[in-house]
Order: structure tokens, then C-alpha cells, then sequence
């Protein structure tokens, strides 16, 4: 019964990210492009590109279900591992990162993050389902099941590579078009964008060991058989 519920839940939860990146990728006009998808368009922004992973991550979440039905658990380690894999060092790190910040910012100032004009462009309700809705989902998947750490250097280094590669990203959107991806970077200077960016992974990185606590104290050592 439990696993009919997970698979259930896994299924529903895809479907529903599936339909946001539709929804996203659908928005059309002239004022849209001009305000928020212009210069990089819609990959440039962290809220959309995690869209984008935890469809990734709830793809495989069902696969990896519907295998062990089919399967008997036979031959589908490299699934279950992937999952695991991509769950703790990005699903989940991300996601709680993106909701943290944004709220934190937002609440601040939040012309800063996410200015008013784009009320106009997305309703309340997909503001929180790119921002609010993403963290209890996750919530429910450290409820439902262990989650397999890997070593917390390795975790932690995958975390790294990819914080690095959206902060590129957004330097070399900056160094091409003179423009910055969220308006909060253009009231840093160079000290204080690399203080950004350095706090940032910091954060990030808390939140990864945060995850690890709370798969423990759901699970204890249930799913994590390596050694730290």
C-alpha cells in the first residue's frame, strides 16, 4: 500500500511540473520577452531552471518505481542510485535554496527579486508554485522514503560544480549583454557580488547538511550504508 502511494504521489507531483514547464514555455508577447526573457531568456533564471530539474528528478522517481513493481527490485541499482544521487546533492539543495532566498529577498524588497511588473505577467498562484509550493513537496519525499547520502565531500563537490556553473552563467550573461539577471547584482560591487556568490554556496551547502540531518532523523541509518 505504501508503495502504491509513493508511486502515486511521484506520478501526480511529475505531472504537475511537466504542466508548469508547459505553462512557462507557452507565455508569449512582446511585454513578457521585454521584461524578464530577453538576454538569456528563460534558463537564465535559478526559479526555472529548478523547475526544470525536479521534473528531472520526479521522472525519475517514477521510473524508479514503476521498475521495482515490474522488476522485484532486480537490476535497478543504477536507477535507485541516480535518484538518491540527484535528490541530496541538487533536488534538494536547490529547490529549499530557491524558496529560502526568494521569500527572504522578496519580503525585504522585493524589487530586489521579483518585481511588481511581473504580477501582471504571472498569477499568484504560479509565483507560488515556482516559489512556495516546491519546498513541502520535497518535504514529503524525506517523509516517504530514505534518501542514500553519498560521501559528504562528493555531495558537497557535485553541489560545488553546479553552483559554479550557474554563477558562470550569469557572469558571462552579464559580460555579453551588460545586464543582470536579477536586479539585487546591480547594487553589488565586485567585493560584494563575490561576497554574494560566496554566502550563497555557504548557504547552499548548510542546506544540503540540513537535508542530511533530516533523512537521519526520519530514517535513522535506514539508506545510508556509507561511511562518512
Amino acid at each position: 500500500m505504501m508503495r502504491t502511494s509513493m508511486c502515486i504521489y511521484h506520478f501526480l507531483i511529475l505531472n504537475w511540473y511537466i504542466f508548469l514547464n508547459y505553462y512557462i514555455s507557452q507565455l508569449k508577447g512582446d511585454k513578457l520577452k521585454s521584461i524578464i526573457f530577453q538576454n538569456g531568456g528563460q534558463w537564465k533564471y535559478l526559479t526555472f531552471l529548478n523547475l526544470f530539474l525536479q521534473a528531472i528528478f520526479y521522472g525519475v522517481a517514477c521510473l524508479d518505481d514503476v521498475l521495482k513493481r515490474i522488476k522485484e527490485k532486480k537490476d535497478i541499482k543504477f536507477i535507485t542510485a541516480f535518484r538518491d544521487l540527484l535528490f541530496t546533492t541538487l533536488a534538494f539543495p536547490i529547490s529549499t535554496f530557491v524558496f529560502l532566498s526568494f521569500w527572504i529577498l522578496f519580503l525585504y524588497d522585493r524589487d530586489l527579486v521579483y518585481p511588481k511588473a511581473l504580477d501582471g505577467i504571472f498569477p499568484v498562484w504560479m509565483n507560488h508554485a515556482m516559489h512556495t509550493f516546491i519546498f513541502p513537496f520535497l518535504l514529503v519525499e524525506v517523509i516517504l522514503r530514505p534518501h542514500c547520502y553519498p560521501l559528504k565531500k562528493k555531495g558537497l563537490t557535485l553541489l560545488a560544480v553546479a553552483s559554479l556553473g550557474y554563477i558562470s552563467s550569469v557572469l558571462w550573461i552579464y559580460y555579453k549583454t551588460g545586464t543582470w539577471v536579477y536586479p539585487v547584482f546591480a547594487k553589488l560591487s565586485a567585493v560584494g557580488l563575490a561576497a554574494f556568490f560566496s554566502v550563497s554556496y555557504i548557504f547552499s551547502a548548510s542546506i544540503y547538511l540540513f537535508g542530511e540531518k533530516l533523512n537521519y532523523w526520519k530514517w535513522g541509518d535506514m539508506g545510508q550504508p556509507r561511511k562518512k
